[in-house]
C-alpha cells in the first residue's frame, strides 16, 4: 500500500491545519494508521493512532485536546485535525499503516510510510 501525506503549510500559532493521509494500492483492507512528526532529524514521535475501522484512538500527552484523528475508509483516507496550533508543532508530519495491528502506539510495528508534509507555525 502507498501513502501521500498532505495538507501541511504555514500556519500562525492558534490557527488550524487540516492533514490528510491518502492510501492507494492494496486498499481492499483497512490499516490501523498513526501519525508521527519528526523535528530537526531527531526520532519520530507518535501523536495520534487510530485503529482499522475508527472506532478506536489513541493521543500523545503533548497534542491532546488539540489534535483530532479521523478516518473515511470510503476514501481510504485518514485525517489529522489541528488546532490551537503552536510553534513547537513545527515539525515534518508523517502518516504510516500497520498491516497485522488493530491498533498501535509502537513504531515497530508500522509497516508502511508516507512521505512527509511539513508544517510551520508561526509565532
Amino acid at each position: 500500500v502507498q501513502l501521500q501525506a498532505s495538507g501541511g503549510g504555514l500556519a500562525q500559532a492558534g490557527g488550524s491545519l487540516r492533514l490528510s493521509c491518502a492510501a492507494s494500492g492494496r486498499t481492499e483492507r483497512n490499516y490501523a494508521t498513526g501519525w508521527f512528526r519528526q523535528v530537526n532529524g531527531k526520532g519520530r514521535e507518535l501523536l495520534a493512532a487510530i485503529s482499522r475501522e475508527g472506532t478506536r484512538t489513541n493521543y500523545a500527552d503533548s497534542v491532546k485536546g488539540r489534535f483530532t484523528v479521523s478516518r473515511d475508509n470510503a476514501k481510504h483516507t485518514v485525517h489529522l485535525q489541528m488546532n490551537s496550533l503552536k510553534p513547537e508543532d513545527t515539525a515534518i508530519y508523517y502518516c504510516a499503516a500497520s498491516y497485522r495491528a488493530l491498533i498501535t502506539t509502537r513504531y515497530s510495528e508500522y509497516d508502511y510510510w508516507g512521505q512527509g508534509t511539513l508544517v510551520t507555525v508561526s509565532s
